[in-house]
């Protein structure tokens, strides 16, 4: 099955909006069962897979989410381009809530999960580039996407990616911005790095939730808000991938 594009959706976004003719996909993988079904559909004349990267409701915590399933059953249907729809705290100043980023690099701080498809007796032990670790050409097409439609989305900054569930200390976050992070979420990684070793294309799309701890003025981060602000920056999801699709 041709697929044109695959999203993987974040906190947030737990179906995809706009999808016609649609089809769910149970996929078993050498690596275990995926976060969900995949929803399959046309969206304009491009089919669309997309998969909730928590599960449907949300039952899957950053840390157990299995993304080497994941990956693998995306693949396994057809996908060659994978968009990464993450939830993310603002660490830059330009980067507050309901701004869309289209990250350039990642930082990982997560321990303990399964990173590669390498982790299996017997498998072919993979050392691949990861020094962009997104997908050039799929970055800027989805740049360019967004200059089309008048959509502002902030051109590159640097992904944290920390363990979670918890929200970060603003320890922390002072830390990560020493390091040079940008923005802090909790499932960039291994995500990127599996969709590298399998082949895919593969970019992040992320959507600022909050500021991150110590970034703003508004104390106490309340999940309240972040709900809102996700709902705001979600409806621009739909009409930037259709913007995709179409170049």
């Amino acid at each position: 099955m041709a697929i044109d594009l695959a999203v993987i959706g974040g906190t947030g976004l737990y179906q995809f909006p706009g999808l016609n003719n649609i089809e769910r996909h149970t996929v078993d993988t050498p690596y275990g069962v995926p976060s969900d079904a995949i929803v399959s559909g046309t969206l304009g004349d491009k089919r669309v897979a997309f998969l909730a990267r928590h599960g449907e409701s949300h039952s899957l915590p950053p840390h157990r989410v299995n993304y080497r399933a994941n990956i693998w059953a995306l693949k396994e249907l057809g996908a060659q381009r994978v968009i990464g729809v993450n939830a993310v705290g603002g660490i830059r100043h330009d980067m507050g809530p309901r701004v869309l980023v289209v990250p350039d690099q990642v930082i990982d701080y997560t321990h303990g999960r399964l990173s590669s498809f390498c982790d299996v007796e017997g498998a072919e032990v993979l050392h691949i580039d990861f020094t962009e670790p997104y997908t050039m050409p799929l970055r800027q097409a989805m740049l360019d996407a967004a200059r089309r439609i008048d959509m502002a989305v902030v051109d590159g900054g640097c992904y944290g990616a920390t363990q979670g569930p918890r929200l970060e200390t603003r320890a922390e976050i002072a830390r990560m911005r020493r390091d040079g992070c940008d923005l802090v979420g909790m499932t960039g990684m291994p995500e990127a790095v599996l969709a590298r070793e399998a082949g895919l294309e593969y970019a992040c799309l992320a959507l600022v939730a909050n500021w991150a701890a110590g970034c703003g003025d508004e104390g106490e981060i309340s999940l309240n808000e972040i709900f809102e602000h996700l709902r705001v920056a979600t409806a621009q999801v739909s009409p930037l991938l259709l913007a995709l699709l179409g170049d």
